[in-house]
Protein backbone atom coordinates (compact mmCIF):
# COMPACT_ATOMS: atom_id res chain seq x y z
CA UNK A 1 0.00 0.00 0.00
CA UNK A 2 2.82 2.75 0.83
CA UNK A 3 4.66 2.35 -2.34
CA UNK A 4 1.28 3.20 -4.61
CA UNK A 5 0.78 6.65 -1.91
CA UNK A 6 0.70 9.85 -3.20
CA UNK A 7 1.37 13.13 -1.21
CA UNK A 8 -0.33 16.41 -2.65
CA UNK A 9 0.92 20.43 -1.50
CA UNK A 10 -1.36 22.49 -0.97
CA UNK A 11 0.61 25.35 0.02
CA UNK A 12 1.72 24.52 3.34
CA UNK A 13 -0.56 21.83 3.99
CA UNK A 14 -0.02 17.91 2.52
CA UNK A 15 -2.99 15.58 1.95
CA UNK A 16 -2.33 11.74 1.32
CA UNK A 17 -4.75 9.31 0.51
CA UNK A 18 -5.18 6.15 2.48
CA UNK A 19 -7.08 3.59 1.15
CA UNK A 20 -9.40 1.43 3.39
CA UNK A 21 -10.24 -1.01 0.46
CA UNK A 22 -11.24 -0.93 -3.67
CA UNK A 23 -14.59 -2.07 -5.00
CA UNK A 24 -14.68 -3.83 -8.37
CA UNK A 25 -17.28 -4.23 -10.71
CA UNK A 26 -19.88 -1.94 -9.77
CA UNK A 27 -22.74 -2.59 -12.29
CA UNK A 28 -23.36 0.88 -14.05
CA UNK A 29 -26.67 0.32 -14.12
CA UNK A 30 -27.24 -0.08 -10.67
CA UNK A 31 -25.14 3.33 -9.06
CA UNK A 32 -26.94 4.95 -11.74
CA UNK A 33 -30.26 4.32 -12.25
CA UNK A 34 -31.75 7.19 -14.26
CA UNK A 35 -33.28 5.76 -16.88
CA UNK A 36 -30.91 5.79 -20.28
CA UNK A 37 -27.57 6.58 -18.32
CA UNK A 38 -26.37 3.26 -18.80
CA UNK A 39 -26.66 3.92 -22.37
CA UNK A 40 -25.56 7.17 -21.81
CA UNK A 41 -22.46 6.31 -20.10
CA UNK A 42 -21.53 3.27 -22.57
CA UNK A 43 -21.26 5.69 -25.57
CA UNK A 44 -19.62 8.58 -24.25
CA UNK A 45 -16.20 8.38 -25.33
CA UNK A 46 -14.61 10.75 -22.70
CA UNK A 47 -15.46 7.55 -19.81
CA UNK A 48 -13.19 5.24 -22.17
CA UNK A 49 -10.77 5.14 -19.40
CA UNK A 50 -13.50 5.01 -16.49
CA UNK A 51 -15.84 2.13 -17.31
CA UNK A 52 -15.10 -1.87 -17.32
CA UNK A 53 -16.55 -4.88 -18.86
CA UNK A 54 -17.39 -3.48 -21.98
CA UNK A 55 -18.88 0.08 -20.70
CA UNK A 56 -21.29 -1.92 -17.77
CA UNK A 57 -18.86 -1.79 -14.46
CA UNK A 58 -17.37 0.64 -12.20
CA UNK A 59 -13.84 0.91 -10.04
CA UNK A 60 -14.33 2.63 -6.72
CA UNK A 61 -12.41 3.59 -4.12
CA UNK A 62 -13.12 3.85 -0.42
CA UNK A 63 -10.65 6.37 1.34
CA UNK A 64 -9.84 8.81 3.73
CA UNK A 65 -7.60 11.75 2.98
CA UNK A 66 -4.92 12.35 5.85
CA UNK A 67 -4.04 16.30 6.13
CA UNK A 68 -1.34 17.50 7.59
CA UNK A 69 -0.97 21.69 8.39
CA UNK A 70 1.63 23.68 10.17
CA UNK A 71 -0.29 22.73 13.51
CA UNK A 72 -2.87 19.76 13.32
CA UNK A 73 -3.42 16.51 11.63
CA UNK A 74 -6.51 16.18 10.25
CA UNK A 75 -8.78 12.75 8.69
CA UNK A 76 -11.41 13.58 6.22
CA UNK A 77 -13.66 11.11 6.16
CA UNK A 78 -13.40 7.52 7.77
CA UNK A 79 -14.36 5.26 5.18
CA UNK A 80 -16.56 2.21 6.55
CA UNK A 81 -14.92 0.76 9.69
CA UNK A 82 -14.81 -3.17 10.96
CA UNK A 83 -16.84 -5.11 12.80
CA UNK A 84 -20.10 -3.01 12.13
CA UNK A 85 -23.33 -5.05 11.56
CA UNK A 86 -24.43 -3.97 8.00
CA UNK A 87 -26.32 -6.89 7.01
CA UNK A 88 -28.48 -5.27 4.21
CA UNK A 89 -25.51 -4.08 2.82
CA UNK A 90 -23.16 -6.89 2.45
CA UNK A 91 -20.24 -4.79 1.19
CA UNK A 92 -19.81 -3.89 4.58
CA UNK A 93 -21.23 -6.23 7.01
CA UNK A 94 -18.84 -7.44 9.50
CA UNK A 95 -15.40 -6.00 8.14
CA UNK A 96 -11.84 -6.86 9.24
CA UNK A 97 -9.68 -4.83 7.41
CA UNK A 98 -6.48 -3.87 8.77
CA UNK A 99 -7.31 0.09 8.03
CA UNK A 100 -5.51 1.41 11.42
CA UNK A 101 -2.25 -0.48 10.18
CA UNK A 102 -2.10 1.34 6.81
CA UNK A 103 -2.62 4.89 8.62
CA UNK A 104 0.33 3.91 11.17
CA UNK A 105 2.29 2.84 7.94
CA UNK A 106 1.61 6.63 6.58
CA UNK A 107 2.84 7.71 9.88
CA UNK A 108 -0.32 7.74 11.89
CA UNK A 109 -1.29 6.32 14.76
CA UNK A 110 -5.16 6.48 16.17
CA UNK A 111 -3.92 9.31 19.19
CA UNK A 112 -2.10 11.51 16.91
CA UNK A 113 -4.48 12.55 14.89
CA UNK A 114 -6.17 16.27 16.08
CA UNK A 115 -9.57 16.52 14.20
CA UNK A 116 -11.72 13.88 12.31
CA UNK A 117 -13.78 15.70 9.07
CA UNK A 118 -16.84 14.09 8.44
CA UNK A 119 -18.41 15.25 4.79
CA UNK A 120 -21.60 13.17 5.87
CA UNK A 121 -22.70 10.47 7.75
CA UNK A 122 -23.24 7.53 5.79
CA UNK A 123 -22.01 4.28 6.08
CA UNK A 124 -18.99 4.27 3.97
CA UNK A 125 -17.97 7.97 5.16
CA UNK A 126 -18.01 7.16 9.31
CA UNK A 127 -17.03 3.85 9.76
CA UNK A 128 -13.95 4.34 11.64
CA UNK A 129 -15.11 7.02 13.91
CA UNK A 130 -15.64 3.83 16.53
CA UNK A 131 -13.93 0.90 16.78
CA UNK A 132 -14.93 -2.22 18.61
CA UNK A 133 -13.60 -2.71 22.53
CA UNK A 134 -14.88 -5.50 24.63
CA UNK A 135 -18.29 -5.42 23.22
CA UNK A 136 -18.50 -1.64 23.47
CA UNK A 137 -18.10 1.01 20.36
CA UNK A 138 -15.73 3.77 21.45
CA UNK A 139 -13.90 6.66 19.48
CA UNK A 140 -10.90 5.11 17.08
CA UNK A 141 -9.22 8.35 18.06
CA UNK A 142 -9.42 9.48 21.40
CA UNK A 143 -7.77 12.51 21.14
CA UNK A 144 -9.41 14.06 17.94
CA UNK A 145 -12.49 16.24 18.00
CA UNK A 146 -15.33 15.23 15.51
CA UNK A 147 -16.33 17.41 13.17
CA UNK A 148 -20.32 16.86 11.86
CA UNK A 149 -22.84 18.71 9.68
CA UNK A 150 -25.07 19.64 12.58
CA UNK A 151 -27.94 18.59 10.25
CA UNK A 152 -26.91 15.50 9.29
CA UNK A 153 -26.13 14.01 13.01
CA UNK A 154 -29.98 15.82 14.02
CA UNK A 155 -31.33 14.41 10.37
CA UNK A 156 -29.94 10.73 11.26
CA UNK A 157 -30.93 10.40 15.20
CA UNK A 158 -34.55 11.09 14.03
CA UNK A 159 -37.38 9.33 13.20
CA UNK A 160 -37.44 11.21 10.26
CA UNK A 161 -34.37 9.58 9.33
CA UNK A 162 -34.39 6.02 7.19
CA UNK A 163 -32.29 5.03 10.04
CA UNK A 164 -33.25 1.42 9.73
CA UNK A 165 -34.54 1.37 5.96
CA UNK A 166 -32.35 3.39 4.24
CA UNK A 167 -28.72 1.38 3.03
CA UNK A 168 -26.47 4.33 3.23
CA UNK A 169 -27.16 5.54 6.63
CA UNK A 170 -28.31 1.98 8.49
CA UNK A 171 -27.31 1.41 12.03
CA UNK A 172 -24.64 3.99 11.32
CA UNK A 173 -25.63 6.57 13.84
CA UNK A 174 -26.11 4.16 16.98
CA UNK A 175 -22.26 2.58 16.48
CA UNK A 176 -20.40 5.42 14.66
CA UNK A 177 -22.24 8.56 15.42
CA UNK A 178 -23.61 8.54 19.07
CA UNK A 179 -20.74 7.06 20.64
CA UNK A 180 -18.60 9.80 19.62
CA UNK A 181 -21.22 12.40 21.08
CA UNK A 182 -21.30 10.35 24.57
CA UNK A 183 -17.84 11.08 24.63
CA UNK A 184 -18.27 14.81 24.41
CA UNK A 185 -15.48 14.94 21.69
CA UNK A 186 -17.88 16.62 18.67
CA UNK A 187 -17.92 19.90 16.98
CA UNK A 188 -20.55 20.73 14.56
CA UNK A 189 -20.64 22.67 11.00
CA UNK A 190 -24.00 24.65 10.94
CA UNK A 191 -26.10 24.27 7.48
CA UNK A 192 -24.40 27.58 6.35
CA UNK A 193 -21.06 26.21 6.54
CA UNK A 194 -18.07 28.41 7.22
CA UNK A 195 -14.61 28.58 8.39
CA UNK A 196 -12.91 26.47 10.40
CA UNK A 197 -8.97 26.15 11.92
CA UNK A 198 -8.43 28.80 9.56
CA UNK A 199 -7.26 27.40 6.68
CA UNK A 200 -10.43 25.50 5.98
CA UNK A 201 -13.97 26.23 4.27
CA UNK A 202 -17.12 23.70 5.18
CA UNK A 203 -19.17 24.21 1.73
CA UNK A 204 -22.76 22.93 1.71
CA UNK A 205 -23.61 20.78 -0.81
CA UNK A 206 -26.42 18.51 0.54
CA UNK A 207 -28.83 16.53 -1.85
CA UNK A 208 -26.78 13.05 -1.65
CA UNK A 209 -27.32 13.30 1.54
CA UNK A 210 -29.45 15.99 3.58
CA UNK A 211 -26.53 18.14 5.26
CA UNK A 212 -23.92 17.20 2.96
CA UNK A 213 -20.60 19.55 3.27
CA UNK A 214 -17.70 19.28 0.67
CA UNK A 215 -14.36 21.02 2.47
CA UNK A 216 -12.13 23.63 0.90
CA UNK A 217 -8.35 24.19 2.02
CA UNK A 218 -6.27 26.59 1.38
CA UNK A 219 -2.63 27.70 1.86
CA UNK A 220 -0.42 29.92 0.26
CA UNK A 221 -2.88 30.83 -2.63
CA UNK A 222 -3.77 27.33 -3.45
CA UNK A 223 -6.80 25.57 -3.00
CA UNK A 224 -7.89 21.82 -2.97
CA UNK A 225 -11.86 20.58 -2.36
CA UNK A 226 -12.65 17.54 -0.45
CA UNK A 227 -16.28 16.47 -2.40
CA UNK A 228 -17.78 14.22 -0.47
CA UNK A 229 -19.89 12.27 -2.37
CA UNK A 230 -21.01 15.12 -4.38
CA UNK A 231 -19.48 13.53 -6.95
CA UNK A 232 -19.35 9.87 -6.36
CA UNK A 233 -16.90 9.04 -10.20
CA UNK A 234 -16.27 10.49 -13.22
CA UNK A 235 -19.27 9.82 -14.76
CA UNK A 236 -21.08 12.86 -12.96
CA UNK A 237 -18.50 14.78 -14.43
CA UNK A 238 -19.80 14.48 -17.73
CA UNK A 239 -22.88 13.51 -17.04
CA UNK A 240 -24.42 16.00 -14.08
CA UNK A 241 -27.87 15.38 -14.16
CA UNK A 242 -27.19 11.80 -13.06
CA UNK A 243 -27.54 11.11 -9.45
CA UNK A 244 -26.33 7.88 -7.42
CA UNK A 245 -28.70 5.46 -6.23
CA UNK A 246 -27.67 6.27 -2.74
CA UNK A 247 -28.61 10.16 -3.20
CA UNK A 248 -31.35 10.79 -1.11
CA UNK A 249 -32.50 14.21 -2.16
CA UNK A 250 -32.74 14.41 -5.95
CA UNK A 251 -33.02 18.00 -7.03
CA UNK A 252 -30.82 19.33 -4.32
CA UNK A 253 -28.23 17.13 -5.48
CA UNK A 254 -28.22 17.56 -8.43
CA UNK A 255 -28.25 21.45 -7.82
CA UNK A 256 -25.07 21.14 -5.40
CA UNK A 257 -23.37 18.58 -8.33
CA UNK A 258 -23.88 21.78 -10.99
CA UNK A 259 -22.71 24.51 -8.44
CA UNK A 260 -19.50 22.49 -7.69
CA UNK A 261 -18.12 21.76 -11.00
CA UNK A 262 -18.53 25.34 -12.11
CA UNK A 263 -16.39 26.13 -8.82
CA UNK A 264 -14.25 23.44 -9.81
CA UNK A 265 -13.87 24.49 -13.14
CA UNK A 266 -13.25 28.30 -12.84
CA UNK A 267 -11.09 28.04 -9.39
CA UNK A 268 -8.92 25.33 -10.80
CA UNK A 269 -8.90 24.09 -7.39
CA UNK A 270 -7.78 20.07 -6.84
CA UNK A 271 -10.90 17.91 -6.42
CA UNK A 272 -9.84 15.27 -4.01
CA UNK A 273 -12.89 12.30 -4.26
CA UNK A 274 -14.40 9.97 -2.04
CA UNK A 275 -14.42 7.09 -4.52
CA UNK A 276 -12.72 7.84 -7.44
CA UNK A 277 -10.35 5.52 -8.25
CA UNK A 278 -6.45 5.75 -9.20
CA UNK A 279 -5.19 8.43 -7.69
CA UNK A 280 -8.33 9.75 -6.49
CA UNK A 281 -7.31 13.63 -7.27
CA UNK A 282 -7.50 15.86 -10.41
CA UNK A 283 -9.13 18.54 -12.33
CA UNK A 284 -12.42 19.75 -13.62
CA UNK A 285 -12.40 21.65 -16.88
CA UNK A 286 -15.56 23.14 -18.93
CA UNK A 287 -15.28 21.78 -22.08
CA UNK A 288 -18.06 23.27 -24.93
CA UNK A 289 -20.80 20.26 -23.66
CA UNK A 290 -19.75 20.93 -20.01
CA UNK A 291 -16.95 19.33 -17.66
CA UNK A 292 -13.94 17.08 -18.38
CA UNK A 293 -11.82 15.24 -15.89
CA UNK A 294 -8.32 14.61 -15.77
CA UNK A 295 -6.61 12.74 -12.81
CA UNK A 296 -3.10 13.05 -11.38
Amino acid sequence: MSSERKTHRIGDVTITKVEEQQLENVPVSFLYPKKGAAERIAADPGLRDDVDDGSKTLRLSIHTWMVRTPDHLILVDTCSGNDKERPRNPIFHRQSIPFTERLREAGVGPDDVDFVFNTHLHVDHSGWNTRLEDGKWVPTFPNARYVFPRAECDYYASPASHNEANIPSSGVYEDSIAPVLEAGLVDFIEPAGGRFLDLFEFIPTPGHSIGHMSIAVTSRGETAIFGGDVLHSPVQVRHPDLNTVFCEFDDRALASRQSMLTRLAESRALFLATHFPASSAGYVVRTQDGFSWTYI
